[in-house]
Formats: structure tokens, C-alpha cells, sequence
């Protein structure tokens, strides 16, 4: 087994363990916002309920009230912005992995002597090889959609 053979090998498992580690952390992170969602939503009830509720309370307290509110539903769109980064990074994360895998097979292919491949494993590696291309075609617009988005916040 040549060493390059074991050099690709480790760094395909390698790769693999930082995409799951990845996917790990922004699960949790979607986790969190949900639970988050949750607890501003409660929040913002209470708050609703206070302001219709309390007509007769002063007009700073209302404002105070009012403000309150505001805030609630300017952090609700912040943490509905990251999660749908957090989605994006998901897409990402999938089509990476879908690209290392058509990657290795594409390669056992292309590693194969010419004079050794039927017609069935030329077949085989185009159609590994279009959807490839499918791939990174996909990549390629989940990262201008990050790059759109990235621009029109600022």
C-alpha cells in the first residue's frame, strides 16, 4: 500500500472528522437559538400583555415598555439572520462531504490502467465526474448567495 495511498486516506478521515465537528457545533448553535426564540418569544407576550393591559400606567413606563419590546424583536431577526447562515453552512457542509465522496470514487476510477477499464467504468467515472461538476456548481452558488447576503448588510 503506497504511502500516498495512506497520505489521502488519513487526510480524507481527517477532513471528515472537521466537517462533522462542524456540523456538531452548529447543531448545537441552532439548538441554542431555537431555546433562545422560545424565551424572547415569552417575553415579548408579557410585554405585549403589559402594554395593552396597563393603559392607565405612565406614559414613560409604556415608553420604557415599548422600547423593551422593540429591543426583543431586533434580537429576534439578529438570531433569525444567523440561523439562516447556519442553514447555508449546512448546504455547505453537505455538498462537501457529497464532493469528497465523488471525489474518492472518481479517483479509484482515474487510478484504474486505461487498458484495464470496461466500458462500463469509463461510463461510470463521466457520470461521477458531471456530478462533480453538479457539486461544485452547487457550492458555488451557496457561496455568492453568502457573499449577496454579506453585502447587503453592509
Amino acid at each position: 500500500y503506497p504511502t500516498w495511498k495512506r497520505t489521502l486516506a488519513r487526510r480524507a478521515r481527517e477532513s471528515q472528522m472537521k466537517r462533522f465537528c462542524r456540523a456538531q457545533a452548529i447543531q448545537r448553535r441552532l439548538e441554542e437559538i431555537e431555546m433562545t426564540f422560545r424565551e424572547l418569544e415569552q417575553q415579548g407576550i408579557k410585554l405585549e400583555k403589559l402594554l395593552r393591559d396597563e393603559n392607565e400606567s405612565p406614559a414613560d413606563q409604556q415608553t420604557q415598555w415599548t422600547n423593551q419590546l422593540l429591543y426583543l424583536v431586533q434580537k429576534k431577526n439578529n438570531l433569525m439572520t444567523e440561523e439562516s447562515d447556519l442553514m447555508i453552512a449546512v448546504q455547505e457542509l453537505k455538498l462537501e462531504e457529497q464532493q469528497c465522496q465523488l471525489d474518492e470514487k472518481l479517483r479509484s476510477y482515474m487510478n484504474k490502467e486505461d487498458t484495464l477499464k470496461t466500458p462500463e467504468d469509463e461510463k461510470a467515472e463521466q457520470e461521477i465526474l458531471k456530478q462533480l461538476v453538479e457539486v461544485v456548481n452547487k457550492r458555488n452558488v451557496l457561496i455568492q448567495l453568502q457573499e449577496e447576503k454579506r453585502l447587503s448588510e453592509l
